[in-house]
């Protein structure tokens, strides 16, 4: 990505050196978030205004940018109708229905990131375009969609287990959904960015226990890179894997082939969700009832329903907010809660 950072007192040097500061500090989900909304922005403004991107952007510019996604485009005829249809045609907009508030809010985000990258201020900042941004918000409010249809708890995690036989594929996907689940239900994107270099194997002959090493999450950096711990069958499934796919560096989740054979390129996270999809059909549920998210949320919904602490179960999860994390446990039937056994 050819972020735009080109303040003036810079040489192209010294430019390039920045930006590649910024490509290697920066997550590699923010770096695709920025590339797709970079892409966005700048269709946009050339569709509205005939012009590219001007540094610093007007702030009549960003009131209109707030004003057009903060509409329903679909029975509203005009300019903001046309350039919308004129992103969706490029592939950049979806439909002409108002776009979610975090979508706004993500975009928005990025365009200020962009400003701050060249030092210049951002016209999001000014005081009637932050008021503007604040109504665009609510007034494209809508319920909250779960990134999950169903939890992927342990009956059914365990029906797509039963589908994984000893094929390279079939202990590929073991320890993929093994390792999601149990290690505190991780994202695609972790999954996927998973080397072998981070499973510490040191106590697994001892005592049946990996640490996984997670360099960068929604949360943490490689700074504070954490170690989980990955116990008993889930940690079997992991040291098979690794064993009989000969993987000694490199990715730890790979491609199979056709023929069964194990290629030397990263799984992606789509791939992930493949896997989730293909292993849900395989065991008799319809491809739609989870997502990959559904580790996510099948751990701490189990945890919930096992009568784990909170706490407990976040420091696997690694949610920073006891709010986000207690929606899983507030969504567990309350007839199923453990407290109401306390007496017997």
């Amino acid at each position: 990505m050819d972020l735009p950072i080109t303040p003036l007192s810079l040489t192209p040097a010294e430019e390039e050196a920045l930006a590649d500061l910024y490509r290697r500090g920066t997550p590699a989900n923010t770096l695709r978030a920025w590339e797709r909304d970079l892409a966005y922005i700048s269709a946009w403004k050339q569709a509205s205004y005939g012009e590219p991107l001007a540094w610093p952007e007007g702030e009549a510019v960003a009131l209109r940018f707030l004003t057009d996604h903060a509409v329903d485009l679909t029975d509203r005829p005009g300019k903001a109708q046309e350039v919308a249809l004129a992103l969706i045609a490029a592939g950049l907009r979806r439909t002409l229905a108002c776009p979610a508030p975090a979508t706004l809010d993500r975009r928005v985000a990025s365009w200020r990131a962009f400003h701050r990258m060249k030092n210049l201020p951002s016209p999001f900042d000014a005081p009637l375009v932050s008021q503007a941004r604040g109504r665009a918000r609510r007034a494209a409010a809508r319920p909250t969609q779960r990134k999950s249809e169903n939890p992927i708890t342990k009956p059914v995690l365990e029906a797509m287990l039963k589908t994984c036989d000893h094929s390279h594929r079939g202990l590929r996907d073991r320890a993929i959904l093994m390792l999601g689940w149990a290690s505190g239900g991780r994202r695609r994107s972790e999954i996927s960015a998973l080397n072998r270099d981070d499973i510490d194997a040191r106590e697994f002959d001892s005592a049946g226990l990996l640490r996984i090493r997670l360099l960068t999450t929604k949360t943490t950096g490689p700074d504070d890179a954490p170690r989980l711990p990955l116990k008993g069958r889930a940690a079997r499934a992991v040291m098979d894997w690794i064993s009989l796919a000969g993987i000694l560096r490199g990715p730890l989740f790979r491609p199979v082939s056709q023929a069964d054979r194990v290629l030397a390129r990263r799984l992606g996270p789509e791939s992930i969700r493949s896997v989730v999809r293909h292993r849900l059909t395989l065991a008799g549920y319809p491809p739609e009832f989870a997502s990959a998210h559904g580790l996510r949320s099948g751990f701490l919904t189990q945890a919930a329903l096992d009568g784990a602490p909170l706490p407990a179960a976040m420091q696997l999860s690694l949610h920073r907010s006891a709010n986000q994390a207690q929606r899983y446990y507030a969504d567990v039937e309350i007839t199923e809660n453990p407290a109401t056994d306390l007496l017997g």
